[in-house]
């Protein structure tokens, strides 16, 4: 989606601080012993109360209103009666749709007090979000921001999943670009646009550079390896990416 009028820009806001916000209600809900379907019940309760229609339950009949993913799981997971344990690395990945208009943020965090290893991979994936849209500019080469973000993860010991990343979004969950990577690709000679609406999401693992599929058909994981996700749906601009996923209010 391109930003063409002022009512696109509005309509973008407003679902913007929707998804964040929900964001933010779950990150601070979040605490051992409450399973992952009450959390999703409550992301589910609060859409609904903002008028806002869950993305990949409408769009792609996931069986939740947000993606929880728990420990070595990386993304898509299924809301279930699963406990949350104390010191679990916790992916919350919120979208959804109002007016026609769709945003998407995620962000992974440590549930309580965790392993050292995890509250640094969180902290690394943030600053690698920092990294990339510090690079997103109009008329940029996608490739030159995976390559600053790849860099970065590699000065930090860590890993960049590759068969995960960024997506085109706005007027639909998912379109073109369809798929903007965190790592270098010298065949990708695609630039971004002025005014263009992106997701942007870095994955970086303490060693896994490829994901696998679940037999349950959604959730992603790595057998071994930690992964942490961070996203931002953005504009594209000739200068700083405008945020849409910020939140307005706080939950604490």
């Amino acid at each position: 989606m391109s930003i063409d009028q002022q009512d696109d820009f509005e309509g973008m806001k407003r679902i913007g601080t929707i998804v964040a916000n929900c964001l933010a209600l779950l990150k601070v809900a979040a605490r051992p012993g409450m399973t992952t379907a009450e959390l999703d019940e409550m992301a589910g309760r609060y859409l609904e109360s903002q008028g806002a229609i869950s993305a990949p339950k409408s769009v792609y009949k996931f069986p939740g209103y947000v993606c929880l993913s728990l420990e070595k799981s990386a993304a898509h997971g299924i809301p279930d009666g699963t406990k949350i344990q104390e010191g679990d690395l916790l992916n919350i990945d919120v979208s959804a749709h109002k007016d026609g208009f769709y945003a998407d943020n995620g962000e992974s965090i440590v549930v309580g007090q965790g392993a050292p290893e995890k509250q640094f991979l969180c902290k690394a994936v943030n600053q690698a979000l920092d990294v990339a849209l510090r690079s997103a500019r109009a008329g940029a080469p996608i490739a030159s921001m995976g390559k600053k973000v790849e860099k970065m993860a590699r000065n930090y010991g860590l890993t960049v999943i590759q068969n995960l990343g960024g997506h085109g979004i706005g007027r639909s969950l998912h379109e073109a670009p369809e798929f903007i990577p965190s790592f270098h690709d010298r065949r990708d000679k695609r630039v971004f646009s002025n005014n263009q609406v992106v997701a942007i999401e870095p994955f970086l693992s303490n060693g896994a550079t490829w994901i696998e599929q679940a037999d349950d058909g959604w959730t992603l994981f790595h057998p071994k390896y930690y992964t942490a996700q961070r996203e931002h749906t953005v504009m594209i601009t000739k200068s700083q990416p405008y945020i849409f996923t910020q939140p307005d209010t706080s939950f604490d």
